[in-house]
């Protein structure tokens, strides 16, 4: 009996030492949940349990989520990455949760700007409030791509702007009025349109010299024609005429 207690007690002495320091698991609502709240982290874990529903990654260093990052975790209901250093995140980071997540967490982190390809199989409830974001056509694609958590829209404020008088507006409230897409779009349009225009005047401007030096160069040798003795001049008018038709 003693030997399988410490077969026991070892077994979970040598579970806990694979977890990051600050890392546990524990069961919450009947939920396996793993902890990694205020670990210091600059990564996702890698020894994370893949039976988890619950995990909290939050009050961490974690600059950026790469690749396939959660693609051993099948079962997990919810996730939270809020109060992190999140910059940037990877095309294909959720990728294995789409069917299954409910809530994800990015809020209080250092987003500036997210393709709407990184969110666009997530169904969960998305909070991405209290990052300094670029309010353009891209995250207004994000928004519209995305089910936003209740009451995390207001927090989703212009950290910067095309356009001053949008920082410091809740996105939203600004989109009411304002179409980035449409504006980028036309902004594109116009941009097409002067380039076809330029291109447009060089050929104009060749096609023009072209004709001048050709007359210039038939006029001299008219000139020249015209200083030859009668008879080879009148040998040679036949070929200039037709090479100038």
């Amino acid at each position: 009996m003693w030997l399988l207690v410490q077969g026991v007690l070892l077994a979970s002495c040598l579970r806990a030492a694979a977890f990051p320091r600050g890392c546990y698991p524990s069961e919450e609502e009947g939920l396996k949940t793993f902890r990694c709240s205020n670990a210091r982290l600059t990564e996702v874990p890698k020894d994370i349990p893949n039976d988890t529903n619950k995990l909290y990654l939050d009050s961490n260093r974690i600059p950026f989520l790469p690749r396939d990052a959660f693609r051993d975790l099948p079962l997990l209901l919810e996730l939270d990455l809020s109060h992190n250093a999140i910059a940037a995140v990877e095309s294909g980071a959720f990728r294995g949760l789409a069917d299954h997540l409910r809530s994800l967490d990015l809020s209080s982190n250092r987003l500036v700007s997210l393709s709407k390809d990184v969110l666009s199989n997530v169904k969960a409830k998305v909070n991405l409030s209290n990052n300094p974001w670029l309010c353009d056509c891209r995250l207004q694609e994000l928004i519209r791509a995305v089910d936003l958590a209740a009451g995390s829209s207001t927090g989703i404020v212009c950290d910067s702007a095309l356009q001053e008088e949008h920082v410091g507006k809740a996105f939203l409230q600004v989109i009411a009025d304002t179409d980035f897409c449409n504006a980028y779009k036309k902004t594109t349009d116009i941009a097409m349109l002067v380039t076809m225009f330029g291109w447009f005047a060089m050929v104009i401007s060749y096609l023009v010299y072209y004709v001048r030096q050709n007359q210039e160069d038939a006029r001299r040798h008219l000139e020249y024609l015209k200083s030859l003795p009668s008879k080879q001049r009148h040998s040679e008018e036949s070929s200039t005429i037709s090479t100038v038709v």
